[in-house]
């Protein structure tokens, strides 16, 4: 199948390759219950040596530059109380962890969270992250621009292979939030 962004050779629908998902991704898809059908999500093999985002669009296709999203985890803390949460934003913005993200967790400081500590919570390699398959429980804050987009590239759960999920489908995301502004320029 031809992927509707970027110049890759091939698309295969997530639930048609369960086996290139990481464990907690590929629960996501194999009981996905959005309103967007699991099939609409596509999974594409990307090499990790085309990582680095100036690199990746280059091969990949420049439009993905503008259609392409980053997952973050980030970590809000309270008193002596910590949570965890993921950010998706497009890749040309920079979530709003001081302002937007700190607030929507009512934290009083908020920052990344260490690799370890995102790798290890979500089952995830870093540089994969991605918002589909995200422990039970965690609010996922997704910019609104994300879910506007007919179709965004984002992480699948690992360096190799990417996801092309309609932007609507974030929004029905266990645990989403879609707010303005939490991506800045």
């Amino acid at each position: 199948m031809r992927a509707p962004i970027g110049d890759f050779d091939h698309a295969t629908p997530a639930p048609a390759c369960l086996d290139q998902l990481v464990g907690p991704v590929a629960d996501a898809v194999r009981h996905w219950g959005g309103a967007v059908p699991a099939e609409q999500i596509l999974y594409v093999e990307t090499d990790p040596r085309w990582a680095d985002t100036a690199v990746f669009v280059e091969h990949y296709g420049r439009d993905l530059l503008e259609r392409s999203a980053n997952c973050v985890v980030v970590a809000g803390k309270r008193g002596g109380e910590s949570s965890l949460a993921a950010c998706v934003v497009l890749s040309t913005t920079r979530v709003d962890v001081n302002g937007v993200v700190r607030r929507q967790l009512g934290a009083r400081k908020a920052s990344f969270a260490p690799m370890d500590t995102a790798t290890g919570e979500t089952g995830m390699e870093y540089g994969g992250i991605t918002p589909v398959g995200l422990p039970a429980g965690w609010p996922v804050l997704v910019d609104s621009a994300v879910v506007d987009l007919p179709y965004v590239l984002v992480g699948s759960g690992r360096r190799r292979g990417k996801l092309l999920v309609p932007g609507k489908a974030f929004a029905e995301l266990p645990g989403a939030v879609v707010l303005e502004g939490l991506g800045i320029a």
